[in-house]
């Protein structure tokens, strides 16, 4: 890197310099989408919606580990191409999306649901009652 000396330093000069370091050296090599994730709580469970548009529920996996939710998603879209066609840019072939959460209670897996409709995936994740105390009678 070479420094080149300069009598004065205008502000679009420092503007310049500015940018291109932040734009050339520093910036990610692709930007990671987030997708839209909502958590809302009722007495007896929790609602989440998240936003998958392109995925079939069969490319949706969802696991309840206690607390923790991981929901994943992989979609391989095939070659579709006709006969004498021939794919000459392709970007939408292969995307992956995965997110957990940790929520406050521990989830019931068995009384939860998942529906995924228009590319828009709906668990109501159940909360786990805790067990009535028990009483033990001493003989």
């Amino acid at each position: 890197m070479f420094l080149v000396p300069t009598t004065h330093r205008s502000p679009a000069f420092a503007r310049s310099l500015d940018r291109l370091f932040d734009d050339a050296f520093f910036a990610p090599a692709a930007p990671r989408a987030r997708t839209a994730l909502d958590v809302a709580e009722s007495d007896a469970a929790y609602t989440i919606t998240v936003d998958l548009p392109g995925y079939a529920k069969d490319d949706v996996a969802i696991s309840v580990d206690g607390n923790t939710v991981r929901v994943e998603a992989k979609a391989s879209r095939d070659a579709d191409k006709k006969d004498g066609e021939r794919v000459l840019y392709r970007e939408r072939s292969v995307s992956n999306f995965a997110r957990s959460f940790t929520l406050p209670v521990e989830i019931d897996e068995a009384a939860s649901t998942a529906k995924l409709e228009n590319g828009v995936l709906t668990l109501t994740l159940n909360k786990r009652q805790p067990a009535p105390a028990k009483r033990i009678t001493v003989n």
